[in-house]
């Protein structure tokens, strides 16, 4: 019961930040915010930390997260951890349903890219690699800390920095204002704060039969 009231507070509270965040955006008042960091994160740009940037971005797409949670999913429901496979599969493929549905809910065109990139052909609010990649990631470290709790630390650790590198990406090459990444991390913390209890009970049940 305590786990629950936790989880609902985290995720209200994570809701009321995204709604406003999406009227900061939808009433134009974030642009002058968000040209201002896509300015100062731009004047740090390097050819080097292009290709940096360009290679951790691929981890927030579909093209990696797909493959992978499908190869992990497979795995935990062979090792006989079918609760948290399902989990894993569910939350990630559910957030990117919501995370479309969202972007056709405020329709906000993205920004200029600030270098020779394929565009995105979707809306850019919220952004939808801050949500589903801090989703996925969240949900694997869940698993991750059940099955190696002396490593917790270093789990949430390794978890943030990817999910912040992530986000960072998407500002630096020019697919999303920093607001667009903000929206998608406040989804990602509903998601995964309402997700909390089941990821406990699932954790608890497959560390009880192991």
């Amino acid at each position: 019961m305590a786990i629950r009231k936790h989880a609902l507070g985290v995720a209200l509270a994570a809701a009321l930040l995204f709604l406003l965040t999406s009227r900061w955006v939808m009433t134009g008042d974030s642009l002058a915010f968000d040209l201002r960091i896509r300015a100062a994160v731009h004047y740090l740009a390097s050819p080097a930390l292009t290709g940096v940037l360009l290679a951790i971005t691929w981890w927030g797409s579909g093209w990696v997260m797909l493959p992978l949670g499908a190869v992990l999913a497979w795995r935990l429901a062979a090792i006989g951890r079918g609760r948290q496979a399902t989990l894993l599969a569910i939350g990630g493929l559910s957030a990117e349903l919501v995370s479309s549905l969202l972007k056709l809910l405020f329709q906000r065109p993205r920004p200029a890219l600030f270098y020779q990139l394929i565009p995105a052909e979707n809306y850019s609010f919220p952004s939808g690699h801050a949500f589903v990649a801090t989703v996925f990631y969240g949900l694997l470290a869940a698993i991750l800390m059940s099955a190696y709790p002396r490593y917790r630390s270093g789990i949430v650790g390794a978890t943030a920095v990817i999910v912040l590198l992530i986000g960072l990406s998407r500002v630096y090459l020019g697919y999303h204002y920093p607001s667009d990444v903000m929206g998608g991390w406040a989804c990602a913390a509903v998601w995964l704060a309402l997700s909390g209890p089941a990821i406990h009970a699932a954790n608890q049940t497959e560390e009880h039969h192991h």
